[in-house]
């Protein structure tokens, strides 16, 4: 199977003002699967997992039910208030819901760059173990040193790193980024998706990601990158074909099964 380890659905009325704002026009609408499903057909991908794009319990329960009605989407990934009180019961409740495979703390959104290393989150970890949920790190820089401390903490939580933590690559900066990026790779149960790069590029040159990409691979090795392709964002940057295109010329064909599919398949139980 072909599989597209990262991808968004969602419904403006909704999401009460929230992101994306009306400027970005080109993601500013509904996107359901009946968009979805010419994209991934003209490529040849055959499943993907759907990942939160709100801090919601509700938006988590929405993912769900799409997941129930279409076959395609064989995991989510959800989101929970993880320091709540009540975040193991909560956690526990969804997961009886099969396709849920994980859960998305939005780091990237929160102004405590050290949020995630934080002893309040033991209970909900015990309980994403206990459900065999994994971690999706939504998270940019500044956070890395943070959740390699989280992670070493938690050997027994599977963690992948989206969209390879969102190197700025507009900029141009690569040292720092690769440096933490080195240590997180370091541990067994870190991988990275390789995903949201175009994204980051901005005006750039697309064969500027070429070095970003080949970083990841050789950090995190075959066996711990997972393809996604952060659609409908993606349209922000290119489309779903070029990406999909690009990634393939890129990683070695000998690990395509892997990046490609394998590597989701293992990591999220599907």
């Amino acid at each position: 199977m072909v599989i597209d380890a990262h991808q968004h659905f969602w419904l403006l009325k909704d999401r009460s003002g929230g992101w994306p704002p009306p400027d970005l026009e080109a993601i500013y609408r509904d996107f359901l699967p009946t968009d979805f499903l010419p994209e991934i057909k003209k490529v040849g991908v055959t499943g993907t997992v759907l990942v939160q794009s709100m801090p919601s319990v509700e938006d988590t329960r929405f993912m769900l039910g799409l997941a129930q009605e279409n076959d395609f989407i064989l995991g989510v990934v959800g989101w929970v208030d993880m320091k709540a009180a009540d975040a193991p019961d909560v956690i526990a409740d969804l997961a009886k819901a099969k396709k849920l495979k994980g859960l998305r703390p939005m780091l990237q959104d929160i102004a405590d760059e050290n949020w995630i290393d934080d002893p309040t989150l033991e209970p909900a970890v015990e309980a994403m173990i206990a459900n065999h949920l994994v971690l999706d790190a939504l998270v940019l820089e500044p956070h890395l040193s943070a959740l390699h401390a989280f992670a070493r903490r938690h050997p027994s939580l599977p963690i992948v790193i989206d969209h390879g933590a969102k190197p700025r690559i507009a900029s141009g900066h690569f040292t720092d980024w690769r440096h933490a990026m080195l240590r997180l790779a370091e541990l067994d149960n870190v991988s990275c998706k390789l995903s949201g790069l175009l994204t980051e590029a901005g005006d750039q040159d697309p064969r500027a990601l070429r070095p970003y990409i080949e970083t990841i691979l050789e950090l995190f090795g075959s066996e711990r990158v997972i393809w996604g392709s952060d659609w409908p964002v993606l349209l922000l940057a290119g489309c779903y074909g070029s990406w999909f295109a690009q990634c393939r010329e890129i990683v070695p064909k000998a690990d395509h099964d892997a990046v490609f599919g394998g590597n989701a398949r293992r990591f999220y139980r599907l």
